[in-house]
């Protein structure tokens, strides 16, 4: 499959399980008309496959536009688990001596153990992409950099499944860090 197909595969997945239109409060509080679940796409085994396989394509060209080579991938619990996933195993199909790993970011660190915030094969050696399903405001992405950050990992770029357009890749990238989406909302929503 070329990704001109998986590109169309996947938005017409999302839009008949992921998409929805009506009055909703966003994860921001902001009122919204529009509300993308796209856990019920990334967690469907063909919409998996799909987003593995957009997600790494992107990876690829933003590594080699800024001359990066990122040794993992994760995001916030729980919309960055199934990208991340998705990603790493498909790098692992393409690349099976030198595949992107996995890692995701709890939203508090854990109360037992070793108290770890970062599961995972996340590294400090070398730079890791985060990721997140939708971004809005880009106040989630930036607490899974933060949290990154605070373990001693430097942040490579961003990548997104849906950009809703609302600002969260401005906040982002003001930041510092380039963001890079499979989808944007208008894109999405055609």
């Amino acid at each position: 499959m070329s990704l001109d197909s998986d590109r169309s595969a996947l938005r017409s997945l999302l839009l008949s399980k992921s998409v929805k239109t009506g009055s909703f409060t966003l994860a921001s509080g902001k009122q919204s008309d529009l509300y993308v679940d796209c856990r019920v796409t990334t967690l469907d085994a063909n919409g998996a496959l799909l987003v593995g396989r957009l997600l790494h394509s992107l990876y690829l060209s933003e590594s080699a536009r800024l001359g990066i080579s990122p040794a993992a991938v994760g995001g916030l619990t729980l919309g960055a688990d199934p990208l991340s996933l998705s990603l790493a195993m498909t790098s692992a199909m393409v690349n099976p001596d030198a595949p992107i790993q996995a890692y995701t970011v709890r939203k508090e660190p854990k109360g037992h153990g070793r108290g770890r915030r970062i599961e995972g094969n996340f590294t400090t050696d070398a730079p890791v992409i985060v990721v997140d399903d939708v971004i809005t405001t880009g106040d989630s992405t930036l607490k899974a950099i933060q949290a990154v950050e605070e373990e001693g990992g430097k942040v490579a770029f961003v990548l997104v499944l849906v950009d809703r357009q609302e600002g969260g890749r401005e906040n982002i990238e003001s930041k510092g860090y380039p963001v890079a989406s499979v989808f944007t909302r208008q894109e999405l929503l055609g």
